[in-house]
């Protein structure tokens, strides 16, 4: 709903809302109280009026009514009142004639104040007759003193303790929403101020801010700074790659020049078909290298993959179908041991894919002349699913771990990359598996583990 506005109206409208409801709500309770209020103000004026009438009456032996009983009456608040006095025997002693009666059905009481409602020459009032025991001119009985009030001069008396009630809270609210306004404004001009801050930063500029902010400020200054941090990281690490990457592809570059360019100076045909057979040796080896590098870099930044649910020993058979004719062509014996074959992980294939493929490659290009044989074998231990890569070459031990699974890192020179361990160790941190080297007695051993995935 707020989602336009800006931070300054929201909190304004947020803080104004509530108070502008409660406004409403103790306005009309004051109306009502205002109401109630004129009732009984006027209601004890009627009361006074009639008192001051019924004395003065029996003072006077029914003749005067005193200037003081006359100055409340015309000076009475909330408009004119007006009387009618009858002695014993109904005898009209003073004050306005024809006066309002009461209903039928109405109950008087001698001695106590009757209110009732009437109307008196075409409009509504509200009366007040008092019925008390005299002596008028030794004549004893009852005289009967009627006061009576138009009932729109109650309500206009209402109505204007109402609006002035109205204007108080109007004028409160008026004033509350210019303090709210500035307020906000001022409240707010410290994130305006490290906006401005952050605005005039060059992109380049990745440094911590060490600008101090309230407390509500900090949790974001925090995880700006963080995301500061974590994309400095990213770029030093792009760099560094960028940087590895031109220098592995330079010499493989430069080498597949200069066997084209030896093509053209063979003087016999065996030399010439030898030199082209390096040059597609080198091609090869040049363009797995590139594989491996976009490889890495993916995995770099595609961390969570598509990931789906598959068979292990399904991909890994069909990958030792793909390298095996090549491996046995060159005199290398090659073998793949099912120990399990339901092996289900829930994983990226592409990456696990680009894993078991480096890890063959890296066992027949790490081998050493001596490499006569390479066995695949899968497996399930303690919830995980393995698969372990063994050549009876080189070899590896578990110290050279740190070394082996780093980026071009390479325990002794060979035609290799570098990247092939340091590529399988990435897929097992990011699928929440583990790389080792196993501790044998010739050659190397390199397990790949991931966790196993339920049964669908």
């Amino acid at each position: 709903m707020f989602a336009h506005l800006s931070l300054r109206l929201r909190l304004f409208v947020l803080i104004l809302s509530p108070l502008v409801v409660m406004a409403v709500v103790l306005g009309y309770w004051r109306f009502t109280v205002a109401q109630d209020t004129a009732e009984e103000l006027f209601d004890r004026s009627l009361f006074s009026t009639a008192l001051a009438i019924s004395r003065d009456v029996t003072v006077s032996g029914g003749d005067a009514i005193l200037s003081t009983t006359r100055d409340q009456i015309s000076d009475a608040a909330g408009g004119e009142i007006f009387y009618h006095v009858t002695g014993p025997a109904g005898i009209y002693v003073t004050g306005y004639a024809y006066p309002p009666s009461p209903g039928a059905g109405s109950v008087e009481t001698s001695g106590q104040p009757f209110y009732f409602e009437a109307i008196y020459r075409g409009e509504p009032v509200r009366v007040l007759r008092v019925t008390e025991p005299v002596t008028i001119d030794d004549q004893s009985g009852d005289a009967t003193v009627a006061v009576w009030q138009r009932l729109s001069d109650r309500e206009a008396f209402a109505r204007e303790l109402g609006v002035r009630a109205a204007g108080l809270m109007g004028a409160l609210l008026a004033t509350l929403a210019l303090v709210v306004w500035f307020g906000v404004q001022r409240g707010l001009r410290p994130l305006t101020n490290l906006q401005d801050a952050i605005a005039v930063r060059s992109p380049d500029d990745l440094s911590t801010i060490k600008r101090p902010v309230p407390i509500e400020l900090r949790g974001i200054v925090v995880t700006l700074n963080r995301l500061f941090g974590q994309v400095a990281s990213s770029i030093d690490a792009h760099q560094v790659f960028i940087s590895d990457a031109a220098h592995q592809l330079r010499n493989p570059t430069a080498a597949i020049q200069s066997m084209a360019e030896a093509i053209g100076d063979a003087r016999t045909d065996d030399e010439r078909r030898r030199r082209i057979n390096e040059l597609i040796r080198a091609t090869r080896s040049s363009t797995r290298l590139a594989e491996q590098l976009l490889s890495l870099d993916r995995l770099r930044h595609d961390q969570a993959g598509r990931q789906e649910s598959f068979n292990l020993y399904a991909l890994t058979r069909d990958i030792c179908r793909e390298t095996g004719a090549f491996l046995l062509s060159h005199g290398t014996d090659f073998e793949l041991i099912a120990r399990d074959r339901d092996l289900p992980v829930h994983a990226d294939r592409f990456f696990v894919s680009e894993a078991i493929k480096n890890l063959i490659d890296n066992a027949q290009k790490h081998g050493g002349p001596n490499l006569s044989r390479i066995t695949v074998e899968t497996a399930r231990e303690d919830g995980m699913v393995t698969l372990t890569v063994a050549d009876d070459g080189t070899g590896l031990v578990p110290e050279n771990e740190g070394q082996a699974f780093s980026r071009f890192g390479q325990i002794e020179p060979t035609d290799g990359s570098g990247l092939g361990l340091a590529i399988v160790a990435s897929v097992a941190e990011s699928h929440g598996g583990s790389l080792r080297i196993n501790a044998v007695e010739q050659g190397a051993s390199v397990t790949f583990a991931l966790p196993a995935a339920a049964n669908s």
